[in-house]
């Protein structure tokens, strides 16, 4: 199962990268919606998605053949500091 953690760095399979800022509840119904932003140039625009439709599996024949496989929509990416502690 995936796993959503505020703050992580995730990869959409299309290739781009994104932080998740934090989950809101949508005012009518409820819903968990997860608030992230792109990581490249540009990317400082905040969007909302449905956890459910962040969290979930894509179709492989959906990801651009020049990207690698990946079973989930936006998978948590463990990217590793380089800074000497």
């Amino acid at each position: 199962m995936n796993e959503l953690i505020i703050h992580g760095i995730y990869r959409h399979y299309k290739g781009d990268y994104y932080i998740v800022e934090n989950v809101a509840h949508h005012s009518e119904t409820d819903e968990e919606l997860v608030i992230y932003r792109g990581l490249y140039e540009n990317g400082h625009m905040y969007c909302a998605r449905p956890k459910d439709m962040f969290l979930s599996e894509i179709d492989p024949a959906k990801i651009p053949d020049d990207q690698p496989k990946q079973k989930y929509r936006f998978e948590l990416q463990n990217i590793k500091s380089v800074a000497k502690h």
